[in-house]
């Protein structure tokens, strides 16, 4: 059992290498045009996610969701708890897209102290295509009335806000930077942690101990014996 723990820590290793390498690669590259409306029912997240993308669109004006972050791994500038600014993004055809514009601390969250916050007219935005959680055992509990949500599930805050998007994917916002400084845009940058041969050495030290005792038990039963 414990060899067989110690060889799926090795499995693991290869697919979180394998994955830190596609994200690097998508991350890395030019930003793309915006998929077409008509293609979004055949957008799947293994495919797209993390793939840049630039396109022009408006911000609806007083429109947006605070979603409560204590940090981010992809985002090594926000290190303390905050929230993420999600709001609707109208294109030219005039589908409805939900933009995570960045983070805001605490301080920040009333959109008055913000300074000039919401940008106005057509604003070419730069940023990584992401895929809505899914929520965990522990996740808090959303309370829309008070505008907080504890999940970046783009989904379920476009039905409460009733924000008529069709998209199946939401957009992590690298630029512009907003006149104000907040909410705060950002790069992603793949920083997941990869331990896996520090436990699959673990494992099998384990049991090779396990082994160590088994031999030195029977050893002493067949001393006995004799």
């Amino acid at each position: 059992m414990l060899c067989g723990l110690g060889v799926w820590q090795l499995d693991r290793k290869a697919w979180k290498e394998d994955l830190i390498a596609r994200l690097n690669a998508r991350l890395s590259h030019a930003p793309q045009d915006l998929p077409p409306r008509s293609s979004w029912p055949q957008l799947h997240q293994d495919g797209e996610e993390f793939r840049r993308v630039a396109f022009p669109a408006e911000f609806l004006d007083g429109e947006e969701a605070l979603v409560y972050t204590a940090g981010s791994p992809l985002r090594p500038d926000v290190k303390g708890p905050g929230y993420w600014v999600f709001a609707p993004a109208r294109l030219a055809g005039g589908s409805i897209v939900l933009v995570n514009r960045g983070f805001v601390p605490p301080e920040h969250k009333d959109p008055t102290q913000r300074g000039e916050g919401t940008p106005h007219g057509i604003v070419d935005v730069v940023g990584v295509m992401r895929w809505p959680e899914a929520r965990g055992t522990f996740t808090p509990a959303d309370d829309p009335k008070k505008n907080t949500w504890f999940l970046r599930d783009s989904k379920s805050i476009a039905e409460f806000k009733k924000w008529a998007t069709a998209a199946p994917f939401y957009i992590d916002q690298e630029e512009p930077m907003p006149a104000g400084g907040w909410p705060k845009p950002g790069k992603l940058e793949v920083r997941l942690p990869d331990d896996h041969l520090q436990y699959a050495i673990t494992w099998f030290g384990l049991a090779l101990a396990l082994a160590g005792v088994y031999v030195v038990w029977l050893a002493r039963r067949l001393v006995g014996k004799h």
